[in-house]
Protein backbone atom coordinates (compact mmCIF):
# COMPACT_ATOMS: atom_id res chain seq x y z
CA UNK A 1 0.00 0.00 0.00
CA UNK A 2 1.13 3.58 -0.65
CA UNK A 3 -0.33 7.05 -0.24
CA UNK A 4 -0.28 8.13 -3.90
CA UNK A 5 -3.89 8.10 -5.04
CA UNK A 6 -6.15 9.85 -7.51
CA UNK A 7 -8.54 12.35 -5.98
CA UNK A 8 -11.05 14.33 -8.04
CA UNK A 9 -9.23 13.27 -11.19
CA UNK A 10 -5.72 14.26 -10.09
CA UNK A 11 -2.85 12.30 -8.54
CA UNK A 12 -2.02 13.23 -4.95
CA UNK A 13 0.84 12.47 -2.59
CA UNK A 14 -1.04 12.17 0.70
CA UNK A 15 -2.96 15.48 0.75
CA UNK A 16 -0.82 17.39 -1.74
CA UNK A 17 -1.54 17.47 -5.47
CA UNK A 18 1.41 16.32 -7.57
CA UNK A 19 0.73 19.18 -9.98
CA UNK A 20 1.17 21.66 -7.10
CA UNK A 21 4.64 20.27 -6.34
CA UNK A 22 5.55 20.34 -10.04
CA UNK A 23 4.57 23.99 -10.27
CA UNK A 24 6.74 24.82 -7.26
CA UNK A 25 9.92 22.84 -8.02
CA UNK A 26 9.79 22.05 -11.75
CA UNK A 27 10.22 18.64 -13.34
CA UNK A 28 11.55 16.05 -13.10
CA UNK A 29 11.58 15.43 -9.33
CA UNK A 30 11.26 12.68 -6.73
CA UNK A 31 8.54 12.82 -4.10
CA UNK A 32 8.33 10.66 -0.96
CA UNK A 33 5.42 10.01 1.39
CA UNK A 34 6.01 10.26 5.14
CA UNK A 35 2.93 8.13 5.84
CA UNK A 36 4.13 5.32 3.56
CA UNK A 37 7.68 5.29 4.94
CA UNK A 38 6.29 5.19 8.48
CA UNK A 39 3.79 2.45 7.73
CA UNK A 40 6.32 0.21 6.01
CA UNK A 41 8.89 0.52 8.79
CA UNK A 42 6.27 -0.29 11.40
CA UNK A 43 5.11 -3.35 9.46
CA UNK A 44 8.60 -4.83 9.78
CA UNK A 45 8.98 -3.79 13.40
CA UNK A 46 5.62 -5.35 14.29
CA UNK A 47 6.44 -8.50 12.30
CA UNK A 48 9.22 -9.27 14.80
CA UNK A 49 7.30 -8.19 17.90
CA UNK A 50 8.05 -10.43 20.87
CA UNK A 51 11.57 -11.16 19.64
CA UNK A 52 14.64 -9.14 20.61
CA UNK A 53 15.25 -7.34 17.32
CA UNK A 54 16.38 -4.26 15.42
CA UNK A 55 15.17 -3.18 11.98
CA UNK A 56 18.13 -1.55 10.20
CA UNK A 57 17.17 0.43 7.11
CA UNK A 58 19.39 -0.41 4.12
CA UNK A 59 20.59 3.09 3.30
CA UNK A 60 21.77 2.13 -0.16
CA UNK A 61 18.12 2.21 -1.23
CA UNK A 62 17.56 5.85 -0.20
CA UNK A 63 20.05 7.95 1.75
CA UNK A 64 18.38 11.36 1.88
CA UNK A 65 18.93 12.96 5.29
CA UNK A 66 15.23 13.68 5.81
CA UNK A 67 14.31 10.05 5.11
CA UNK A 68 17.03 8.84 7.50
CA UNK A 69 15.93 11.27 10.22
CA UNK A 70 12.30 10.17 9.84
CA UNK A 71 13.16 6.46 10.13
CA UNK A 72 15.77 6.99 12.84
CA UNK A 73 13.25 8.85 14.96
CA UNK A 74 10.92 5.84 14.60
CA UNK A 75 13.65 3.65 16.12
CA UNK A 76 15.28 2.26 12.99
CA UNK A 77 18.90 1.30 12.86
CA UNK A 78 20.94 1.84 9.69
CA UNK A 79 22.76 -0.63 7.47
CA UNK A 80 25.65 1.25 5.83
CA UNK A 81 28.10 0.12 3.15
CA UNK A 82 30.52 3.05 2.94
CA UNK A 83 32.13 5.76 4.99
CA UNK A 84 29.85 8.27 3.31
CA UNK A 85 26.75 6.36 4.34
CA UNK A 86 28.10 6.07 7.89
CA UNK A 87 28.63 9.85 8.00
CA UNK A 88 25.11 10.41 6.63
CA UNK A 89 23.58 8.15 9.28
CA UNK A 90 25.40 9.98 12.08
CA UNK A 91 24.48 13.38 10.61
CA UNK A 92 20.81 12.30 10.66
CA UNK A 93 21.11 11.66 14.39
CA UNK A 94 21.31 7.86 14.36
CA UNK A 95 23.59 6.71 17.19
CA UNK A 96 26.53 4.43 16.47
CA UNK A 97 25.03 1.59 18.47
CA UNK A 98 22.27 1.39 15.87
CA UNK A 99 24.58 1.38 12.82
CA UNK A 100 25.72 -1.85 11.15
CA UNK A 101 28.63 -1.63 8.67
CA UNK A 102 28.35 -4.07 5.75
CA UNK A 103 30.18 -4.43 2.43
CA UNK A 104 33.05 -6.42 0.94
CA UNK A 105 35.55 -3.58 0.55
CA UNK A 106 35.74 -1.60 3.79
CA UNK A 107 38.92 0.47 3.89
CA UNK A 108 41.11 1.08 6.93
CA UNK A 109 39.99 4.72 6.92
CA UNK A 110 36.33 3.64 7.02
CA UNK A 111 37.04 1.20 9.83
CA UNK A 112 38.77 3.92 11.83
CA UNK A 113 35.85 6.29 11.26
CA UNK A 114 33.31 3.79 12.58
CA UNK A 115 35.46 2.63 15.50
CA UNK A 116 35.94 6.21 16.64
CA UNK A 117 32.36 7.29 16.01
CA UNK A 118 30.67 4.22 17.44
CA UNK A 119 29.37 1.11 15.73
CA UNK A 120 26.95 -1.67 16.52
CA UNK A 121 28.92 -4.22 14.53
CA UNK A 122 30.95 -4.84 11.41
CA UNK A 123 29.63 -7.53 9.09
CA UNK A 124 32.99 -8.99 8.02
CA UNK A 125 33.25 -10.66 4.61
CA UNK A 126 36.80 -12.05 4.32
CA UNK A 127 39.88 -13.07 6.29
CA UNK A 128 41.98 -10.15 4.95
CA UNK A 129 39.30 -7.70 6.09
CA UNK A 130 39.27 -9.42 9.46
CA UNK A 131 43.03 -8.94 9.86
CA UNK A 132 42.91 -5.25 8.95
CA UNK A 133 39.95 -4.60 11.26
CA UNK A 134 41.71 -6.28 14.20
CA UNK A 135 44.80 -4.15 13.60
CA UNK A 136 42.67 -1.00 13.37
CA UNK A 137 40.86 -1.76 16.61
CA UNK A 138 44.06 -2.56 18.52
CA UNK A 139 45.69 0.63 17.26
CA UNK A 140 42.78 2.59 18.75
CA UNK A 141 42.84 0.61 22.00
CA UNK A 142 39.44 -0.94 21.43
CA UNK A 143 37.75 -4.13 20.27
CA UNK A 144 35.59 -4.36 17.14
CA UNK A 145 32.29 -6.28 17.47
CA UNK A 146 31.80 -8.48 14.42
CA UNK A 147 29.54 -10.91 12.71
CA UNK A 148 30.90 -12.92 9.80
CA UNK A 149 28.88 -12.98 6.63
CA UNK A 150 28.42 -16.52 5.41
CA UNK A 151 27.43 -17.40 1.87
CA UNK A 152 24.89 -20.24 2.12
CA UNK A 153 24.89 -21.06 -1.62
CA UNK A 154 21.14 -20.48 -1.93
CA UNK A 155 19.59 -19.35 -5.19
CA UNK A 156 17.44 -16.32 -4.37
CA UNK A 157 15.60 -16.68 -7.70
CA UNK A 158 15.98 -13.00 -8.42
CA UNK A 159 17.80 -10.88 -11.02
CA UNK A 160 21.41 -12.02 -11.51
CA UNK A 161 22.75 -8.54 -10.76
CA UNK A 162 21.14 -8.44 -7.31
CA UNK A 163 21.73 -12.05 -6.25
CA UNK A 164 24.28 -12.24 -3.42
CA UNK A 165 24.00 -15.67 -1.80
CA UNK A 166 25.23 -18.16 -4.43
CA UNK A 167 28.70 -19.65 -4.32
CA UNK A 168 29.83 -17.69 -7.37
CA UNK A 169 28.86 -14.33 -5.85
CA UNK A 170 31.48 -12.01 -4.38
CA UNK A 171 29.84 -11.77 -0.99
CA UNK A 172 30.64 -13.54 2.25
CA UNK A 173 32.60 -16.63 3.22
CA UNK A 174 31.47 -20.06 2.00
CA UNK A 175 29.40 -21.57 4.76
CA UNK A 176 31.44 -24.76 4.39
CA UNK A 177 34.49 -22.82 5.67
CA UNK A 178 32.69 -20.89 8.39
CA UNK A 179 33.96 -22.88 11.36
CA UNK A 180 37.63 -22.39 10.50
CA UNK A 181 37.09 -18.69 9.79
CA UNK A 182 35.30 -18.21 13.10
CA UNK A 183 38.23 -19.93 14.83
CA UNK A 184 40.60 -17.45 13.20
CA UNK A 185 38.41 -14.51 14.25
CA UNK A 186 38.38 -15.75 17.84
CA UNK A 187 42.18 -15.74 17.86
CA UNK A 188 42.46 -12.07 16.86
CA UNK A 189 42.66 -9.82 19.92
CA UNK A 190 41.09 -6.82 18.23
CA UNK A 191 37.82 -8.62 17.43
CA UNK A 192 34.82 -9.76 19.43
CA UNK A 193 32.70 -12.36 17.64
CA UNK A 194 29.04 -11.71 18.45
CA UNK A 195 27.04 -13.36 15.68
CA UNK A 196 26.41 -14.49 12.12
CA UNK A 197 25.41 -12.46 9.08
CA UNK A 198 23.67 -13.68 5.92
CA UNK A 199 22.13 -11.85 2.96
CA UNK A 200 21.10 -13.70 -0.18
CA UNK A 201 19.85 -10.97 -2.52
CA UNK A 202 17.30 -8.31 -3.30
CA UNK A 203 13.74 -8.22 -4.65
CA UNK A 204 12.89 -11.76 -3.47
CA UNK A 205 9.25 -12.65 -4.09
CA UNK A 206 9.19 -16.01 -2.29
CA UNK A 207 9.97 -17.04 1.29
CA UNK A 208 11.52 -20.40 0.38
CA UNK A 209 15.05 -19.08 -0.36
CA UNK A 210 15.08 -17.17 2.94
CA UNK A 211 13.94 -20.27 4.80
CA UNK A 212 16.62 -22.45 3.20
CA UNK A 213 19.33 -19.94 4.12
CA UNK A 214 18.07 -19.41 7.66
CA UNK A 215 17.93 -23.15 8.35
CA UNK A 216 21.61 -23.33 7.41
CA UNK A 217 22.30 -20.40 9.74
CA UNK A 218 20.45 -22.17 12.56
CA UNK A 219 22.57 -25.27 12.12
CA UNK A 220 25.76 -23.20 12.00
CA UNK A 221 24.75 -21.34 15.17
CA UNK A 222 24.52 -24.61 17.07
CA UNK A 223 27.87 -25.82 15.71
CA UNK A 224 29.66 -22.60 16.59
CA UNK A 225 28.19 -22.50 20.08
CA UNK A 226 29.33 -26.06 20.63
CA UNK A 227 32.84 -24.90 19.73
CA UNK A 228 32.75 -22.10 22.31
CA UNK A 229 31.63 -19.08 20.29
CA UNK A 230 29.12 -16.79 21.97
CA UNK A 231 26.70 -16.43 19.05
CA UNK A 232 24.02 -14.08 20.31
CA UNK A 233 23.02 -12.01 17.29
CA UNK A 234 21.82 -13.04 13.81
CA UNK A 235 21.84 -10.48 11.02
CA UNK A 236 19.47 -11.84 8.38
CA UNK A 237 19.96 -9.15 5.74
CA UNK A 238 17.10 -7.75 3.69
CA UNK A 239 15.77 -8.51 0.26
CA UNK A 240 11.99 -8.91 0.56
CA UNK A 241 10.54 -7.67 -2.72
CA UNK A 242 7.83 -5.20 -3.66
CA UNK A 243 5.22 -5.33 -6.44
CA UNK A 244 6.47 -3.16 -9.30
CA UNK A 245 3.30 -3.74 -11.31
CA UNK A 246 -0.26 -3.58 -10.09
CA UNK A 247 -1.02 -6.87 -11.84
CA UNK A 248 1.82 -8.86 -10.24
CA UNK A 249 1.22 -11.45 -7.59
CA UNK A 250 2.04 -9.72 -4.32
CA UNK A 251 5.31 -10.75 -2.63
CA UNK A 252 5.07 -12.14 0.90
CA UNK A 253 4.02 -9.71 3.61
CA UNK A 254 6.42 -8.66 6.39
CA UNK A 255 4.14 -10.49 8.84
CA UNK A 256 4.60 -13.74 6.87
CA UNK A 257 8.34 -13.17 6.78
CA UNK A 258 8.38 -12.57 10.55
CA UNK A 259 6.48 -15.79 11.19
CA UNK A 260 9.00 -17.71 9.08
CA UNK A 261 11.87 -16.17 11.09
CA UNK A 262 10.22 -17.32 14.32
CA UNK A 263 9.77 -20.85 12.99
CA UNK A 264 13.35 -21.25 11.75
CA UNK A 265 15.36 -19.26 14.31
CA UNK A 266 13.08 -18.43 17.22
CA UNK A 267 14.32 -21.23 19.48
CA UNK A 268 17.95 -20.03 19.42
CA UNK A 269 17.46 -17.08 21.78
CA UNK A 270 19.37 -14.74 19.48
CA UNK A 271 18.75 -11.08 18.86
CA UNK A 272 17.50 -10.69 15.28
CA UNK A 273 18.56 -7.93 12.91
CA UNK A 274 17.01 -7.39 9.50
CA UNK A 275 18.06 -4.88 6.85
CA UNK A 276 15.09 -4.02 4.62
CA UNK A 277 15.52 -1.17 2.16
CA UNK A 278 13.35 -1.53 -0.91
CA UNK A 279 10.22 -2.65 0.95
CA UNK A 280 10.41 0.40 3.22
CA UNK A 281 11.26 3.06 0.64
CA UNK A 282 10.36 1.63 -2.79
CA UNK A 283 6.63 2.23 -2.91
CA UNK A 284 7.04 5.36 -0.78
CA UNK A 285 8.33 7.36 -3.74
CA UNK A 286 7.45 8.55 -7.24
CA UNK A 287 9.53 10.16 -9.96
CA UNK A 288 7.47 12.79 -11.73
CA UNK A 289 8.36 13.89 -15.25
CA UNK A 290 6.87 16.02 -18.00
CA UNK A 291 6.21 15.14 -21.64
CA UNK A 292 8.40 17.32 -23.86
CA UNK A 293 7.26 15.95 -27.20
CA UNK A 294 5.02 13.26 -28.66
CA UNK A 295 6.91 11.96 -31.69
CA UNK A 296 5.47 9.77 -34.44
CA UNK A 297 7.91 7.21 -35.79
CA UNK A 298 7.63 4.87 -38.75
CA UNK A 299 6.27 1.94 -36.75
CA UNK A 300 5.74 3.42 -33.27
CA UNK A 301 5.05 6.60 -31.33
CA UNK A 302 7.34 8.02 -28.67
CA UNK A 303 6.68 9.95 -25.49
CA UNK A 304 9.83 12.00 -24.96
CA UNK A 305 10.12 13.03 -21.30
CA UNK A 306 12.31 15.51 -19.46
CA UNK A 307 13.30 12.71 -17.07
CA UNK A 308 16.09 10.43 -18.26
CA UNK A 309 18.21 7.39 -17.46
CA UNK A 310 20.56 9.53 -15.37
CA UNK A 311 17.60 10.34 -13.11
CA UNK A 312 16.19 6.79 -12.92
CA UNK A 313 18.67 4.21 -14.18
CA UNK A 314 16.92 0.98 -13.15
CA UNK A 315 15.17 0.35 -16.51
CA UNK A 316 18.44 0.87 -18.43
CA UNK A 317 20.57 -1.09 -15.96
CA UNK A 318 18.28 -3.97 -15.02
CA UNK A 319 15.53 -3.90 -17.61
CA UNK A 320 13.37 -3.00 -14.62
CA UNK A 321 9.67 -2.24 -14.91
CA UNK A 322 8.00 0.78 -13.33
CA UNK A 323 4.32 1.50 -13.72
CA UNK A 324 4.00 4.90 -15.39
CA UNK A 325 0.74 6.75 -14.89
CA UNK A 326 -0.62 10.14 -15.99
CA UNK A 327 -0.91 12.71 -13.21
CA UNK A 328 -4.35 13.67 -14.54
CA UNK A 329 -6.58 10.60 -14.29
CA UNK A 330 -8.01 9.55 -17.66
CA UNK A 331 -11.75 9.32 -17.96
CA UNK A 332 -13.26 5.87 -17.68
CA UNK A 333 -13.22 4.11 -21.03
CA UNK A 334 -10.45 6.29 -22.52
CA UNK A 335 -8.79 4.43 -25.38
CA UNK A 336 -5.21 3.42 -24.65
CA UNK A 337 -2.33 3.86 -27.09
CA UNK A 338 1.08 2.13 -27.17
CA UNK A 339 4.14 4.36 -26.74
CA UNK A 340 7.85 3.90 -26.34
CA UNK A 341 8.56 6.09 -23.32
CA UNK A 342 12.03 7.60 -23.54
CA UNK A 343 14.25 10.32 -22.16
CA UNK A 344 16.29 13.02 -23.93
CA UNK A 345 19.78 11.52 -23.42
CA UNK A 346 21.78 10.56 -26.49
CA UNK A 347 21.71 6.84 -25.72
CA UNK A 348 19.32 4.22 -27.08
CA UNK A 349 19.40 2.80 -23.56
CA UNK A 350 17.58 5.91 -22.35
CA UNK A 351 14.30 4.05 -22.68
CA UNK A 352 11.91 3.53 -19.79
CA UNK A 353 9.36 1.33 -21.55
CA UNK A 354 8.52 -0.04 -24.98
CA UNK A 355 5.01 -0.36 -26.40
CA UNK A 356 3.58 0.72 -23.04
CA UNK A 357 -0.15 1.39 -23.32
CA UNK A 358 -1.10 4.82 -22.03
CA UNK A 359 -4.00 7.22 -22.54
CA UNK A 360 -3.29 9.81 -25.23
CA UNK A 361 -0.82 12.39 -23.90
CA UNK A 362 0.56 15.64 -25.22
CA UNK A 363 3.39 18.07 -24.62
CA UNK A 364 3.28 19.47 -21.09
CA UNK A 365 1.41 16.56 -19.50
CA UNK A 366 2.85 15.10 -16.30
CA UNK A 367 3.49 11.40 -15.69
CA UNK A 368 4.55 9.60 -12.52
CA UNK A 369 6.83 6.58 -12.20
CA UNK A 370 5.56 4.46 -9.35
CA UNK A 371 7.75 2.48 -6.93
CA UNK A 372 10.68 4.85 -7.45
CA UNK A 373 11.58 5.54 -3.83
CA UNK A 374 14.32 2.89 -3.73
CA UNK A 375 17.40 2.86 -5.97
CA UNK A 376 16.17 5.96 -7.78
CA UNK A 377 17.73 9.17 -6.50
CA UNK A 378 20.65 7.31 -4.91
CA UNK A 379 21.74 5.84 -8.27
CA UNK A 380 21.27 9.02 -10.26
CA UNK A 381 24.10 10.88 -11.98
CA UNK A 382 24.86 14.07 -13.85
CA UNK A 383 25.47 12.38 -17.20
CA UNK A 384 25.08 14.80 -20.11
CA UNK A 385 25.66 17.57 -17.52
CA UNK A 386 22.08 17.18 -16.34
CA UNK A 387 21.72 18.43 -12.74
CA UNK A 388 20.50 15.97 -10.11
CA UNK A 389 16.76 16.35 -9.71
CA UNK A 390 15.04 17.61 -6.54
CA UNK A 391 13.72 15.34 -3.82
CA UNK A 392 10.54 16.35 -2.00
CA UNK A 393 9.01 14.97 1.20
CA UNK A 394 5.26 15.16 1.80
CA UNK A 395 3.68 15.00 5.24
CA UNK A 396 -0.10 15.28 5.15
CA UNK A 397 -0.91 18.58 3.44
CA UNK A 398 2.67 19.88 3.68
CA UNK A 399 5.67 19.38 1.43
CA UNK A 400 9.29 20.42 1.58
CA UNK A 401 12.22 20.23 -0.82
CA UNK A 402 14.74 17.93 0.89
CA UNK A 403 17.35 18.14 -1.87
CA UNK A 404 17.40 21.13 -4.19
CA UNK A 405 18.14 21.01 -7.90
CA UNK A 406 21.69 22.32 -8.53
CA UNK A 407 22.18 25.14 -11.01
CA UNK A 408 24.40 24.85 -14.07
CA UNK A 409 26.87 27.11 -12.26
CA UNK A 410 26.93 24.63 -9.35
CA UNK A 411 27.91 21.87 -11.77
CA UNK A 412 30.53 23.87 -13.63
CA UNK A 413 32.13 25.47 -10.58
CA UNK A 414 32.99 22.09 -9.08
CA UNK A 415 35.58 21.71 -11.82
CA UNK A 416 39.00 23.35 -11.59
CA UNK A 417 40.98 24.44 -14.62
CA UNK A 418 44.76 24.14 -14.07
CA UNK A 419 46.64 27.44 -14.18
CA UNK A 420 48.67 26.28 -17.22
CA UNK A 421 45.57 26.16 -19.42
Amino acid sequence: MDHFLYRDGALYAEDVAISEIAAAVGTPFYVYSTATLTRHFRLFDEALAGMDHLVCFAMKSNSNQAVLKLLGDLGAGMDVVSGGEYARAKAAGVPGDRIVFSGVGKTRAEMDMALKGGIRQFNVESEPEMMVLSEAALALGTVAPITIRVNPDVDAKTHEKISTGKKGDKFGIPISRAREVYALAASLKGLEVIGIDVHIGSQLTQLEPFELAYKKVAELTKQLRAEGHNIRRLDLGGGLGIPYTRSNDAPPLPSQYGQMVRQTLGDLGCEIEIEPGRLISGNAGLMVSKVIYVKSGEDRDFLILDGAMNDLVRPAMYGAHHDIVPVIEPAAGTEQHPYDIVGPICESGDTFAKARTMPPLQSGDLVAFRSAGAYGAVMSSEYNSRPLIPEVLVNGDQFAVIRARPTFDDLINRDTIPEWL
